[in-house]
């Protein structure tokens, strides 16, 4: 790792000029002062009770509605909730339950009342999630929005809960369970409904330095984004088997025991930087999936897929930590039947880096006995007994440049002194643990291990020789001229992800072929992204760094730059196989 970081950790689209950004609560509060009825939709986690004081400190308001007093007691969203959510400590079932729903429907009839009466006595306001729903047609409409890595420090420090339930001090990972099957789907389908015709768009991500920009300035900006290549801001995060890499390449502090996790391209979770001259607004990159959905997409990948991003890259890094979990994902027709989602992660380990004894655990020994290997992990559940693991599952070496592929069904885990780069489909959520090594996670409770739903989904015939020949670094040259080389590395036949690898010095062509494409920069420590016909401003990525090519774009070249003109570089490249 004897390299300078130059990984930028906060990239940003450069959107429009300063003065399009208000910034701080009192320009903020000139700006949406005309307003008869000010309308502030909020996404669950906006901190409601602080925006109402700033605001009503800059603003002669008449009266404040809080839509919060709408809501159904936290016994009856029990009782909706309970359902979907069910008793186990990580999954839920889909759903299709709006915000509407968390709402009493005579409690909004007479705010709405209210809210027209006193507005002709005066301005006022109303905010708060499902704010909207109360508020008339002609409200200015404010949507305060809400990155979701935010939310969740926020459910970790005890900050905020889940909506309408007053459950602050409940554990983070049953909060986020909440959040990920139910909050954040229910505000989303209000959320794409509402953000072609907001008024402005109020980013209060960091409480005391919000910003505001007119709805039009946020439409123009996602617009571009859409036809250009940006990267999402990534986010790190610990875990009980991280390593240390990450904090020497990609410049992090030492401010946690170790860097387990980089979201580097999740869109769902991920936020994207929209720049105004210095301000920078931080708003969830979903939105870009919710109103582009076919520039981004293109056609096809959205016919499959609507408005969900159906790629993920991420970073796993156990250089100097230990193995991850052994695991196991469901099969399509599992993911389908016992939690209502319509496509399951498949993935596969691209080895960023590799340290001296790394290595891969992959697919079965031949001849185990299943009986055995699952009373063994039933056993290592129960009483904490050692589960030999290298008695049932292959081990195997890794370098850098590896590809190891993982379709779903597969038993797996990445092994200590490993920097993987983990390229997958998006249901992330979906792991089976079946054995933690006997460790504890880093709020000091063993992991959840969901040997049952792993054993469902275990595929026995995935032994030795079929994984050696089927699911390792199964490249295939494509073209090799001078100066460039393009290589298919996989998925394997049952995922819908393709993955090329481009070996580079000078310029090395692409096309987005009509479906976004997601790159990384595994090999050089610096490259330019270009148009042929200039549609787009040079675009500089660096070491490690994931960016998105929307499917719009067509035609781009990458080629060295800076620091690695006269070099080799290479890039790794997933897409949506056409027809898969």
């Amino acid at each position: 790792m004897p390299r300078r970081s130059n990984y930028d950790k906060l990239p940003f689209v450069a959107a429009g000029a300063a003065e399009e950004c208000s910034a701080g609560w009192e320009a903020i509060a000139a700006r949406i002062r005309q307003s008869r009825v000010l309308c502030i939709e909020c996404y669950p986690g906006v901190f409601v009770r602080q925006v109402v004081k700033e605001l009503c400190a800059h603003l002669d308001l008449i009266a404040v509605f809080l839509s919060e007093e709408c809501l159904k007691t936290p016994h009856q969203l029990h009782a909706m909730l309970d359902p979907v959510l069910g008793v186990d400590r990580v999954f839920g079932r889909m759903n299709g339950i709006g915000l509407a729903d968390y709402f009493d429907a005579s409690r909004i009839e007479a705010m709405r009342v209210a809210v027209e009466h006193a507005a002709q006595q005066g301005p006022v306001m109303v905010i708060g999630a499902g704010a909207a729903l109360v508020a008339p047609p002609e409200a200015t409409l404010v949507y305060a929005d809400m990155a979701r890595w935010e939310i969740q420090l926020r459910w970790r420090r005890g900050a905020i809960g889940n909506l309408g339930l007053n459950n602050a001090d409940e554990d983070a990972a049953a909060k986020y369970k909440c959040g990920f099957f139910v909050e954040w789907r229910a505000a989303d389908r209000l959320k794409k409904t509402l953000l072609p015709k907001i008024d402005f768009l109020l980013d209060t991500n960091q409480p005391h330095a919000p910003k505001l920009i007119s709805g039009e300035a946020f439409r123009a900006a996602l617009a571009q984004t859409a036809r250009q290549p940006f990267r999402v801001v990534p986010y790190f995060d610990p875990g009980p088997w991280g390593g240390h890499w990450m904090e020497e390449v990609c410049g992090l502090p030492r401010d946690a025991p170790n860097h387990a996790w980089c979201f580097d391209c999740v869109p769902e979770e991920n936020s994207l930087l929209l720049g105004y001259g210095e301000h920078r607004v931080e708003v969830p990159a979903i939105n870009l999936v919710f109103l582009h959905p076919r520039e981004l997409l293109g056609e096809a990948v959205h016919a499959r897929f609507g408005t969900e991003f159906p790629i993920r890259f991420d970073f796993l890094d156990t250089m100097g930590g230990g193995n991850l979990s052994l695991q196991v994902h469901p099969l399509t027709e599992y993911i389908q039947d016992k939690f209502g989602m319509h496509y399951t992660q498949d993935e596969s380990y691209y080895l960023l880096d590799a340290g001296e004894g790394a290595t891969v655990y992959l697919g079965l020994k031949k001849d185990i006995s299943p009986v055995e290997m699952l009373a063994d992990l039933r056993r290592a559940q129960e009483d904490g007994t050692e589960f030999p693991a290298e008695k049932y599952v292959n081990r195997w070496p890794a370098k850098k440049h590896d590809h190891f592929l993982i379709p779903a069904g597969t038993i797996h885990c990445s092994g200590a002194e490993s920097m993987v780069l983990e390229i997958s489909a998006t249901p992330y959520i979906f792991t089976f643990k079946l054995w933690d090594w006997g460790r504890l996670g880093l709020d000091g409770r063993p992991r959840p291990i969901h040997i049952e739903h792993g054993a469902a989904n275990i595929q026995w015939d995935r032994t030795t020789d079929w994984v050696k020949r089927e699911l390792i670094n199964r490249v295939e040259t494509l073209v090799e001229v001078i100066g460039r080389k393009e290589e298919h590395t996989g998925l394997h036949e049952r995922e819908f992800i393709e993955t090329r690898r481009n070996w580079f010095t000078g310029a090395a062509p692409h096309h987005t072929c009509g479906g976004v494409n997601v790159l990384n920069l595994v090999e050089g420590d610096e490259a330019i992204v270009e148009s042929p016909s200039r549609a787009f401003e040079p675009f500089v990525i660096h070491y490690a760094e994931t960016f998105i090519v929307p499917a719009s774009v067509g035609p781009y070249t990458i080629r060295p730059y800076g620091l690695s003109e006269g070099k080799q570089c290479a890039t790794i490249k997933a897409y949506v196989r056409t027809g898969a």
